[in-house]
């Protein structure tokens, strides 16, 4: 066994998130920021700490080392979607340029706690480059898939390549479709989640055929995702161990789906934190180390 950054579904060994009571503050805040971020609706915060709880209860299951983000002025609720801020690389991590305005300053605020606790910086995407951490999945530790989206964009894949082309590390860039424009949330990982080195939950509609038929020569199994719950997140899936996986409760096609497939099924109330800002548990975290086979 061995620990690396690069993968997406080893055991968690560590992994940053950042709380409710950090990220949508108050009721207050929420209530100024939601309809601007473009939330379908405004999280109830007490309803949202519940949830939050019961989230990091599940993380807390695979024996993981949580640590936390901190509350900081510069940002904004969506900051609870931590995983948009950052790339984690075993050389250490790749600050990205966010595609949404609105986020701006979140790979600077996470800077930050990263220098505080000795976590090394390997690099960091610069403007007019954007990439965000929700358009990177690990298909192996040697491979990383990134979309090519409305929050991703050319530049910052170049910047990217050159960043980990010397690691030996291939750039698989990913052409994903308009869908429903700029402003929505629409990620690589909106529909594509690794849950074992082999299988992979995946919304085959909105996936590339390219791409699609990468992932079956590599061997995996695809878990698919009916349409009538794409929207509540039912391709957004965390692997806390290869085939244990956390998701946003409701989803019960594509749950029954991972269950016949071999995979243990963790589920979270999601209706605050996750379905209304279109984040679900990859995105609610920034995995850093987990523990593979050689």
């Amino acid at each position: 066994m061995k620990t690396t950054c690069q993968s997406e579904y080893g055991t968690l060994q560590s992994v940053f998130i950042k709380k409710v009571d950090d990220s949508f503050v108050d009721q207050a805040t929420i209530s100024h920021q939601w309809k601007e971020l473009n939330f379908l609706g405004e999280p109830d915060f007490h309803n949202a700490q519940n949830e939050y709880c019961h989230f990091e209860k599940l993380l807390r299951t695979s024996g993981a080392e949580i640590k936390h983000f901190e509350q900081d002025n510069s940002v904004s609720m969506d900051s609870i979607y931590c995983r948009d801020a950052s790339i984690a690389t075993d050389k250490g991590m790749i600050l990205c340029t966010m595609g949404k305005a609105g986020r701006i300053n979140e790979p600077a605020a996470a800077a930050k706690i990263y220098k505080s606790l000795g976590v090394e910086i390997l690099g960091e995407i610069k403007n007019p480059g954007t990439v965000e951490g929700g358009d990177v999945a690990w298909l192996d530790e040697k491979t990383l898939a990134v979309g090519r989206t409305y929050r991703t964009n050319q530049e910052g894949i170049r910047q990217l390549r050159e960043l980990l082309t010397p690691l030996g590390i291939q750039v698989m860039e990913v052409q994903l479709p308009h869908y429903k424009g700029p402003s929505d949330v629409f990620h690589l990982m909106s529909i594509f989640s690794p849950v074992d080195k082999d299988l992979a939950v995946v919304y085959s509609p909105l996936m590339p055929i390219l791409f699609r038929e990468e992932l079956i020569d590599r061997g995996y199994v695809l878990v698919e995702v009916p349409d009538h719950e794409f929207e509540s997140m039912g391709c957004n899936v965390l692997a806390i161990a290869p085939r244990q996986c956390v998701m946003v409760k409701g989803n019960e096609v594509t749950k029954s789906r991972l269950i016949d497939a071999g995979t243990t099924v963790l589920e979270y109330e999601g209706q605050e934190i996750s379905y209304k800002g279109g984040g679900g548990p990859t995105c609610l975290t920034r995995p850093m180390w987990r523990r593979v086979e050689n």
